[in-house]
């Protein structure tokens, strides 16, 4: 038999990954992906490792006039959960979630481990957060700016209902996708030599 032959390395895919940054959600403008698009984004996000081909993810996607909608259930819920906290500090959070969905486009990864397998429920959410982590370099791939946010409304038992999630299913992230009229600088990244280890038999 044969030895494989190697596939010649991509340039281009590697030269992205490696200047791949987020974008303030603030920050993400019109244009978004468009209906094809999106599909085709979604598409490449599901083409994740997945331990028994067990599909423990989902996703919610909030556009158009569902933004605002969504935002002003989100900041009455805030408000309401936290009565305690001190009026003006109160309404400045509520005022955060009612914006939460600026860009064009915002995709729920929805974690959902199915049970009765034998596969690790830990190993179900890496896989959700495989679907993240492909929704943002796919976002790139076709010309978009994204981040990766979780937060009050990702937690809150209240606010996931709200966003459409039902029992026994977590947030894993909300994608946000759009276009930045800039990109701001890179942030400092770790050490990978220093990270990084070779295994050796234990003494």
């Amino acid at each position: 038999m044969s030895s494989p032959t190697r596939r010649p390395p991509q340039p281009e895919w590697l030269a992205a990954l490696e200047r791949r940054r987020s974008v303030s959600a603030a920050g993400l403008h019109a244009p978004g992906p468009d209906p094809e698009e999106t599909c085709r984004l979604l598409a490449i996000a599901a083409r994740v490792p997945d331990h028994a081909m067990l599909v423990p993810w989902r996703f919610i996607l909030i556009e158009g006039a569902a933004r605002g909608e969504v935002g002003a259930l989100l900041a009455e819920a805030y408000r309401a959960r936290n009565p305690q906290m001190p009026p003006e500090k109160r309404e400045k959070f509520a005022g955060i979630m009612s914006r939460l969905f600026p860009a064009p486009l915002a995709v729920i990864v929805v974690s959902r481990p199915v049970g009765g397998t034998m596969i690790p429920e830990f190993e179900q959410e890496l896989s959700a957060g495989a679907v993240c982590m492909n929704l943002l370099t796919g976002a790139r791939a076709l010309g978009f700016d994204a981040i990766w946010v979780t937060g009050w409304a990702a937690s809150d038992a209240e606010a996931r209902r709200i966003l459409g999630l039902g029992e026994g299913e977590r947030v894993a992230g909300i994608l946000h996708v759009g276009t930045a009229a800039e990109t701001p600088a890179d942030r400092p990244r770790p050490d990978v030599e220093a990270l990084t280890t070779r295994w050796a038999p234990p003494e």
